[in-house]
């Protein structure tokens, strides 16, 4: 059996992603474009992914399945997104957001990884505003928030009861400016089959053009599935 390391780095539940991205190797500009990276899925996760890389200069090829990455399930979020921005003033932190989420999910996700998500909530909020995604505002402008999924803090930003789609649509957008800009290769219509490793690392996918049936394979120097629960790959 192929043993399961998340690779999550070493040191105290808070630091650990801080002191990763302090200390890890950084690449030069001028070489990020000779660099292709392979994105499977076009959903929240995927086209911010492709959008942001191909921003910092990565060439990208996108893949989603679907006839356009518009049609990414993401769609289907209705309640809203959660960030531990406390604007209620209602003793929101990091750390509640963090603690909340691991109890929502009955303890079963990873602490590490659950504590990068609440850290970056902000900067995601940030990100999605200046994409353009029409969040609740109240009567000055701010942007409100509700209590949601049973949270006892006020911290859920939202957008009707479109929350998907309207984030969806911000990401979509970002990532139709970057194919425009050519540095996105979008591949609809293409189902992931099977991932190519090479040496222990991610080189590659072999997938299956649903137009015409065949069957191809696309390789990169890294690739990041972003598919939501395909194949139970989580």
């Amino acid at each position: 059996m192929a043993e399961i390391n998340s690779k999550i780095p070493e040191g105290p539940l808070a630091d650990k992603w801080t002191n990763y991205k302090d200390h890890q190797k950084l690449v030069n500009p001028a070489n990020k474009r000779r660099l292709d990276v392979i994105i499977v899925g076009t959903g929240l996760a995927g086209a911010s992914a492709a959008a942001s890389l191909a921003e910092m200069g990565f060439n990208v090829l996108n893949f989603c399945i679907q006839d356009s990455p518009r049609r990414a399930h993401s769609i289907a979020a209705q309640g809203g997104i959660n960030a531990a921005k406390n604007y209620q003033n209602d003793g929101d932190s990091v750390y509640r957001l963090f603690y909340d989420t691991i109890k929502g999910g009955d303890y079963r996700a990873r602490e590490a990884n659950v504590y990068r998500l609440a850290e970056v909530s902000n900067a995601i909020i940030d990100q999605c505003v200046a994409q353009g995604v029409p969040f609740a505002r109240e009567y000055g402008g701010l942007l409100d928030n509700r209590s949601f999924g049973g949270a006892q803090v006020s911290r859920t930003f939202y957008a009707r009861g479109q929350t998907g789609q309207q984030l969806l649509l911000g990401a979509y957008s970002a990532l139709s400016r970057q194919v425009g800009k050519g540095k996105v290769k979008m591949f609809t219509r293409h189902e992931m089959l099977d991932l190519v490793i090479v040496d222990g690392r991610a080189r590659g996918i072999i997938v299956r053009n649903l137009v015409t049936g065949a069957i191809e394979r696309y390789a990169a120097h890294a690739v990041v599935i972003a598919t939501g629960g395909y194949a139970n790959v989580f």
